[in-house]
C-alpha cells in the first residue's frame, strides 16, 4: 500500500525511568508538533525538531514510544529558521509548537499529518492534501487567552511551557497576536487590583469588528467587577464565568449591537473567511435546497445559504449564538438551541448536512444517522479542527467516500490545522 509513512501519537513523559542518550534523525513531525525519530525498534518524539535535523537527545520509553529531549543540534536541518518570538525558545512556550521551522516547511508538515492520520486511523488512503497559506503568519489572533497567576500580592499573565505545563511564565509579547489583543491585555493587568480574591484564573481577550470583550474565568465572587470595568474602557463588554458556574455577562457600554459571547470570535479573519466561502462553495454546488449547519455557532454559514434562497436549519447549544442567528434568518429557515445529537434525527432530512465540530469530534450518534442519510443527503461538508477525531468520525461513514480534501492553515506557527472534507454517497 502506498501513502504517506506511519506516525503514532506521543507517549507520555517518562514516569521515573532514568534517561537515555542518543544521536537521530528527524524523518517526519507528528501531530502536536514533535519531530519523529526511530532509536531502534522505538519511535521517538521530541519536541522543537524538524525533518533532517540530526539531533542529540535524551530518551524515555516504554513498549514501542518514546519521549526525548533535545540536547545538541548537530545539523541543522535546510527547514530549521531561528524563532522570531523571544518566548519560544528561553520559556519553552507552549502556544506555538513550529516556529522553528519554515512557513513552507510547516505547511507541508500539516499536510502530511492530515493525510497519515486519514490513513492510520480512518483507513482511508488520499493523496497528500493541500494546505492553504494564512495572508498573514504573524498578528493574526484576534484571541488570546491567558493564566492568571500570583507572585506574592500581584498578578502576572501568561502561557504554559510545553515541556512543563503545570508552570507558567509571565508573557510579555506573542508575535502570532494581533497588537490589539496585547494591548487590551495590559490594561487588564493595569487594573489586576479589582480582580477576584483567588489563587489562580484565566482571561480571554478577544477583538473583533465591535470592539473588545474580556472574559474572565474562576474565583468565588467578584464584588470588584463594576470598578474593574471602569478601568478598562478598551472593552465593550464583560464576561464572568464563576468556578462551578456559567458564563454570564456583567457588563457592557457603547450602546450598539454586539455579538454574543465572548466564544465567538474568529482568530484568523482571512482565514476563517475563505473557509467559509470554501464550505458555502462546496455546499452550493449539489444544488440544494435544504441544508443542516449543524454546530453553527453564530450562524455566518447558515445566513450565508439563506441569502441563496435555501431553507436552512442551524443547530447550535449556545443560546446567544442560536438568538442572534434565528434574528437574522428568513422565516423559512430556523435556528435551533441544542445539541445536535439531540435533534439531527428530527432535522432530517436535507439535501446537504455541514458539520463543524469542536475538536473532540461528532457524537456517535451523529455518525450513526448520517450513515444512513445517503438515500435522501447529497452531501455532508465535514469542516475538522483535529485531523485524528475527522479520522475517527470516517471510519463510522463507511457509505460516504471523500469527494475532496482541502486544508487552511487557520494558526501558522503552530501544528493545528483546519481540514475541509467533503463526503459523498458511496463506498470509500
Amino acid at each position: 500500500m502506498t501513502g504517506p509513512p506511519r506516525r503514532i501519537s506521543p507517549p507520555p513523559a517518562g514516569g521515573g525511568r532514568a534517561p537515555k542518550p542518543a544521536m537521530v534523525t528527524i524523518t517526519s513531525i507528528a501531530a502536536g508538533g514533535d519531530g519523529v525519530a526511530r532509536v531502534g525498534n522505538l519511535v521517538v518524539f521530541i519536541p522543537r525538531t524538524a525533518p533532517h535535523d540530526v539531533v542529540e537527545i535524551d530518551f524515555v520509553g516504554a513498549g514501542r514510544l518514546a519521549r526525548g529531549t533535545l540536547r545538541a543540534i548537530r545539523t541543522p536541518s535546510p527547514q530549521r529558521v531561528a524563532p522570531a518570538c523571544i518566548h519560544y525558545n528561553r520559556d519553552a512556550c507552549g502556544g506555538c509548537q513550529l516556529q522553528h521551522m519554515s512557513y513552507d516547511a510547516q505547511r507541508t508538515a500539516k499536510a502530511r499529518i492530515v493525510a497519515d492520520a486519514l490513513l492510520r486511523i480512518g483507513h482511508r488512503e488520499v493523496a497528500v492534501p493541500e494546505v492553504r497559506a494564512s495572508p498573514s503568519q504573524w498578528r493574526y489572533r484576534r484571541k488570546l487567552t491567558l493564566a492568571l497567576r500570583r507572585r506574592g500580592a500581584e498578578w502576572y499573565a501568561g502561557l504554559h511551557p510545553h515541556d512543563v505545563p503545570a508552570r507558567v511564565f509571565e508573557l510579555t509579547e506573542c508575535r502570532i497576536t494581533d497588537e490589539r489583543v496585547l494591548a487590551a491585555w495590559r490594561d487588564v493587568m493595569a487594573a489586576a487590583a479589582e480582580l477576584p480574591e483567588a489563587t489562580e484564573l484565566r482571561g480571554a481577550v478577544r477583538v473583533d469588528d465591535s470592539g473588545a470583550s474580556f472574559t474572565l474565568e474562576g474565583g468565588k465572587a467578584w464584588p470588584r467587577a463594576e470598578a474593574f470595568f471602569a478601568r478598562t474602557p478598551t472593552f465593550g463588554s464583560l464576561w464572568w464565568t464563576p468556578e462551578g458556574g456559567v458564563r454570564r455577562r456583567l457588563a457592557e457600554r457603547g450602546g450598539g449591537e454586539n455579538a454574543p459571547g465572548a466564544s465567538f470570535v474568529q482568530v484568523n479573519v482571512a482565514v476563517a473567511e475563505e473557509l467559509q466561502s470554501y464550505v458555502l462553495r462546496k455546499a452550493m454546488s449539489h444544488l440544494p435546497r435544504t441544508i443542516v449547519d449543524a454546530y453553527a455557532g453564530t450562524g455566518a454559514l447558515a445566513l450565508a445559504a439563506a441569502l441563496r434562497k435555501v431553507r436552512v436549519t442551524a443547530v447550535e447549544l449556545d443560546e446567544d449564538a442560536v438568538a442572534w442567528c434565528a434574528a437574522r434568518l428568513p422565516a423559512d429557515s430556523r435556528a435551533i438551541a441544542a445539541t445536535v445529537e439531540d435533534v439531527l434525527s428530527r432535522v432530517l432530512p436535507a439535501d446537504v448536512v455541514v458539520l463543524n465540530p469542536p475538536r473532540a469530534g461528532v457524537d456517535a450518534k451523529v455518525t450513526t444517522l448520517l450513515a444512513g442519510a445517503a438515500p435522501t443527503t447529497k452531501a455532508i461538508v465535514y469542516v475538522s479542527c483535529d485531523p485524528a477525531t475527522l479520522a475517527r468520525d470516517l471510519t463510522r461513514l463507511p457509505a460516504w467516500r471523500i469527494a475532496s480534501l482541502t486544508c487552511f492553515d487557520m494558526f501558522p506557527q503552530t501544528a493545528h490545522v483546519e481540514t475541509v472534507c467533503e463526503l459523498v454517497p458511496g463506498a470509500p
